[in-house]
């Protein structure tokens, strides 16, 4: 099945992972233990326009980072050059993982705004679903491994 090294191989890529999960639990805590210094409340139609601007962002955002993310992959098994596997695919789980990763700065933008914890906490949520779908798959990295052994002959 798998081997025991490519867990190892892919311990930086878990890592980043949960260093963004991490930053969405810090956003959480901040706004309940800063909120009333951090909240600068804006007018209540701004907000609902600012926070369905996001809404739309964000659902648009899932589709899209699944697609860059499926494209990136097939680009680091069929790119010639010298980086390795590891490597190629260590920045695809990076781009794909950091553009989840606004959904949950966007409630907390929305806190700072205003809005309430629900509007945190919905963002929130979205953020760690993003996160959890876009984490690292040893079935991918291996699908790279196998692509770049073959072009390189080894």
């Amino acid at each position: 099945m798998f081997k025991s090294g490519e867990y190892r191989d892919l311990l930086a890529h878990y890592l980043f992972s949960a260093a963004l999960l991490l930053l969405i639990v810090v956003y959480i805590v901040v706004c309940h233990v800063w909120g009333n210094e951090i909240r600068h409340t804006i007018d209540e139609t701004e907000r609902v326009a600012i926070r369905s601007v996001l809404y739309g962002i964000a659902i648009v955002l899932f589709p899209v980072v699944k697609l860059l993310r499926h494209i990136m992959i097939r680009l680091n098994q069929t790119m010639p050059g010298g980086k390795s596997a590891g490597r190629r695919y260590f920045f695809t789980i990076s781009a794909s993982l950091l553009l989840i990763e606004t959904v949950g700065a966007f409630g907390f933008l929305m806190f700072i705004l205003g809005d309430g914890f629900n509007t945190l906490y919905i963002f929130s949520v979205l953020a760690l679903l993003g996160v959890y779908l876009h984490m690292p798959k040893i079935g991918e990295y291996s699908a790279i491994r196998a692509a770049l052994a073959v072009k390189t002959g080894s």
